[in-house]
């Protein structure tokens, strides 16, 4: 932990350690010769945190804010747990996944090809350059769709129910904290560059919304440490990020996992740190 703000004991540092809290931000209050003192887990979080901290000192109507946000609904003891209502843009996109998933009976129906990213039985894709002009013909006769639908193939109920757990866990604090426009540009800017260097390394056969699930994670993990807002485990980016090179090795497959669509993965990460690098945390955003 690193210290990073010294108080007298006078001041009352419970709303605001409560509003950390709620925003993800691994902190504790100690007293030391009778003085409070604010440490931080992350060395990183200490300019706005203390930001955030001479704001609620100094002005009245921000620590009245606080307040009202630490009864926020989508908090529960601290914890982050919306309600339907709070995210209904993820959760169309989980229902949609699951009834996908249940209509092509988990990939394993003629309607599958119609959802992959090109039909695998009117073009070649053996190499590269023949995917990208199977691609091109597929969005040149209007089937643009082609681009998403692959985020809604799932070929286990496992699969589907991982991806789903997560996207609500992270995508909901999005659509919270960053609004529904912002949540859905993240959605869209992931699909393609995930389903695009999936399609182009390994062809028209995958699917799922592991790509997307990657880009939100990437995006809360790097706006987060410019403006803590978001509430997940800081340990949950390492183990992502690890299962992703875990799974360009020949492990997966020897355990019976079956390949991954590790360049989706991959794509989808790297779209969410772009996003989260360049589009700063809208200045709507509930906070």
């Amino acid at each position: 932990m690193y210290r990073v703000k010294q108080l007298d004991t006078e001041t009352d540092l419970g709303g605001f350690s409560q509003w950390l809290r709620s925003r993800g931000v691994p902190h504790r209050i100690s007293e030391e010769r009778g003085f409070q003192v604010l440490w931080l887990e992350d060395p990183e979080h200490a300019e706005p945190v203390l930001e955030a901290l001479d704001r609620y000192l100094s002005e009245p109507d921000v620590r009245q804010a606080v307040a009202k946000q630490n009864r926020s609904p989508v908090f529960v003891a601290g914890r982050w747990q919306p309600s339907p209502r709070h995210a209904p843009v993820v959760l169309g996109i989980i229902l949609l996944g699951v009834l996908m998933a249940w209509v092509t009976g988990l990939g394993t129906n003629q309607l599958t090809a119609s959802l992959l990213i090109i039909d695998p039985r009117m073009y070649d894709w053996g190499s590269v350059a023949e995917r990208i002009d199977a691609l091109s013909a597929t969005l040149a006769g209007g089937q643009v769709w082609r681009l998403f639908t692959p985020d809604f193939l799932h070929f286990s109920w496992t699969h589907i129910i991982f991806n789903a757990v997560m996207l609500w866990f992270l995508g909901s604090q999005v659509e919270w904290f960053d609004g529904r426009r912002r949540l859905i540009v993240l959605f869209i800017v992931t699909s393609l560059l995930s389903n695009g260097l999936q399609y182009v390394v390994s062809g028209p056969f995958f699917g799922g919304l592991s790509g997307v699930v990657y880009g939100i994670l990437g995006y809360c993990w790097l706006s987060q440490r410019n403006r803590p807002r978001f509430q997940f485990p800081p340990a949950l980016v390492t183990f992502a990020v690890v299962w992703m090179v875990i799974g360009f090795t020949p492990l997966p497959e020897a355990l019976g996992l079956g390949r991954m669509a590790n360049e989706a993965h991959l794509g989808g990460f790297m779209a969410g740190l772009v996003l989260a690098a360049f589009l700063p945390a809208p200045g709507n955003a509930r906070t």
